[in-house]
């Protein structure tokens, strides 16, 4: 398995891999949607990133790393198709995130989550997210606030 960063040719990998995890729990709602199909004005032009796991030619993960006012970054869309999950591509998929936000000098990672994502909660809170009071959100979704600070 490797980890690469986002191309042109991962968009329609981006999309779907996110869009399954969306319709099985939840609906795609509108903020997704403007995330799903504009990666590069809505993350990487505004300095994100977005990585993509690729294991056997195939894409099977993802995850961003959304830039924040306050320097920090949003992890967001991490999936893990469901035929690749329990190889721990997801751990990678932070642990990159983690690593590059450090060397970027961002002072924190931040996310939202939802309470019904138990397996997600519980490698954020292993690698170091604590939780957060609720704060404003555009998910309908998002019911579990947390971050981790990097200095």
């Amino acid at each position: 398995m490797q980890i690469v960063d986002f191309e042109p040719r991962h968009a329609d990998a981006w999309r779907t891999l996110n869009e399954a995890w969306l319709t099985k729990y939840f609906v795609v709602e509108a903020k997704d949607r403007e995330i799903l199909d504009n990666p590069g004005p809505v993350i990487l032009d505004k300095g994100g990133h977005i990585f993509m796991a690729e294991l056997d030619g195939q894409t099977v993960g993802c995850v961003s790393l959304i830039p924040m006012e306050d320097g920090g970054f949003e992890v967001g869309k991490m999936a893990v198709h469901e035929s690749a999950q329990g190889r721990g591509i997801a751990r990678r998929l932070m642990e990159l995130c983690i690593d590059k936000a450090r060397a970027l000098g961002a002072p924190r990672l931040y996310l939202e989550s939802s309470s019904h994502l138990t397996p997600a909660l519980t490698l954020y809170r292993s690698v170091g997210f604590v939780h957060l009071p609720p704060s404003p959100t555009p998910y309908a979704r998002a019911d579990v606030w947390m971050e981790m600070r990097l200095t």
